[in-house]
C-alpha cells in the first residue's frame, strides 16, 4: 500500500510512520513530490493495520496498490521519474536520443561514429563491449578493451555512454566506465543481474524480453527499484510474433501504456524492433509521437562491413536526416530534442 502524508507533514511526522511501518516488519520507500510525501510500503505477507497507521499525526489517508509492481507504479509514483546523467535529462521535456555502433569494433570505427552522432545531435552513445549471440561462434565482443574505447569516446565526445552488462560478475567492472548499464532483452529475468545493477546503484536501461508482457518488464524493475536505485529507464525493443518480414514486432502501444502505467522514463530501440534500416526513421517517428521520452538507434558508418546488425544500422548521414524530422514531430507533441 501507499501512505499519504498531509500537505504540510513535518519530518518528523515522516520519519514516526517510516518508523513504525518498519516495525511491521516491512520496507519504506520514500516519494517526495512538490505537495506532499507519498510513503511506500512494500509488505513482508502480513495483514497491515491501515486503520492503526491512519490514526498516526501528519497522515492523510492509505491506500493500496493493488498490481504486483508496487515501486514502478505511477500509483506510488504520480510524478514521471526524470533524472540526470551527465548533464542529459532522462524523462523530462527532451527527447533523448542514443546512438552509435552495436558492436565496438575498434578505435577509428568507434570514434567516427561517436563524432558523427554527436555531430547530429545525438545525447548519449551506445556500443557493445559484451555482445550476447545465438551462435556462440559469432563475435561477443571485445570486453574490457572496448569499454576502454568507450570511455575515451566519452571523454572526446563528451557524450555519456551505455553498454551492456551481461552477469553480475560483469557489473562492478562495466560499472567502472558506463555511465548507463543496459540490461539486454535476453538478460530481463536474470534476477541474479537485476540485483547486481540494482545495488550497483548506477543508471540502467532495461529492456524487455523478446517474449515478454509489459507486466513482467515492469517486475523486472522492481527487482532494480526494491534496491532504492530509482534511475530505470524502461525500453520497448520489439517482441516475438509469427510475422517474418520484420526482425520483431515493434510495440508501440507499450510506450503510452507503460507510461500510463508506470512513472519511469521510456525508450524505443527501432532498431531492434524493426531489424531493417529502411523502416527505423519510421518507426522512429511514431515512437516520439507516441511519447516516447527518447530512442536508442544503431548507427555505422559502413554498415556493410559490420561484424553485427549491419542490416538494421544507419548511415551517418541518414541518422542526421532523422534526427531533424525527429525535431519536426518531438515539436508537434510538445517536446524538444
Amino acid at each position: 500500500m501507499i501512505i499519504i502524508m498531509e500537505h504540510g507533514a513535518t519530518t518528523s511526522q515522516i520519519a514516526n510512520v517510516s518508523a513504525r511501518v518498519e516495525q511491521m516488519g516491512c520496507q519504506v520507500h520514500l516519494s517526495e513530490g512538490q505537495e506532499r510525501t507519498i510513503i511506500g510500503v512494500i509488505g513482508n505477507g502480513r495483514p497491515i493495520d491501515r486503520e492503526q497507521i491512519e490514526r498516526m499525526s501528519g497522515v492523510e489517508r492509505t491506500v493500496p496498490v493493488l498490481r504486483p509492481f508496487k515501486l514502478a507504479s505511477r500509483e506510488f509514483h504520480p510524478q514521471d521519474t526524470v533524472f540526470p546523467i551527465n548533464g542529459v535529462s532522462i524523462g523530462g521535456n527532451q527527447v533523448i536520443v542514443m546512438a552509435g555502433p552495436c558492436t565496438v569494433e575498434g578505435a577509428a570505427q568507434l570514434m567516427e561514429t561517436a563524432q558523427a552522432v554527436k555531430a547530429a545531435g545525438a545525447h548519449a552513445l551506445r556500443g557493445g563491449a559484451y555482445k550476447p549471440r545465438t551462435s556462440p561462434y559469432s563475435f561477443q565482443g571485445m570486453g574490457e578493451q572496448g569499454l576502454r574505447l568507450l570511455a575515451e569516446a566519452r571523454e572526446a565526445t563528451g557524450l555519456p555512454i551505455v553498454t551492456e552488462v551481461m552477469s553480475p560478475e560483469q557489473v562492478p567492472l562495466v560499472s567502472t566506465y558506463a555511465d548507463i548499464l543496459q540490461v539486454g532483452a535476453r538478460s530481463m529475468q536474470n534476477y541474479a543481474l537485476l540485483h547486481a545493477v540494482g545495488e550497483a546503484q548506477r543508471p540502467v536501461l532495461l529492456k524487455r524480453g523478446m517474449m515478454s508482457t509489459i507486466e513482467e518488464l515492469l517486475m523486472s524493475a522492481e527487482y532494480i527499484l526494491s534496491h532504492g536505485n530509482s534511475r530505470v529507464i524502461l525500453c520497448e525493443r520489439g517482441i516475438r510474433t509469427f510475422e517474418t518480414y520484420t526482425r520483431n514486432t515493434l510495440d508501440i502501444s507499450a510506450v503510452p501504456l507503460l507510461k500510463q502505467l508506470s512513472h519511469l522514463p521510456v525508450l524505443v530501440d527501432p532498431s531492434h524492433g524493426t531489424g531493417h534500416w529502411e523502416l527505423v526513421g519510421a518507426a522512429s517517428r511514431a515512437a516520439v509521437a507516441a511519447g516516447a521520452d527518447g530512442l536508442i538507434i544503431e548507427v555505422h558508418p559502413r554498415p556493410e562491413e559490420a561484424w553485427s546488425d549491419g542490416a538494421q544500422s544507419l548511415k551517418p548521414a541518414r541518422f542526421a536526416e532523422l534526427m531533424e524530422s525527429l525535431r519536426s514531430i518531438a515539436s508537434a507533441v510538445g517536446r524538444t530534442l
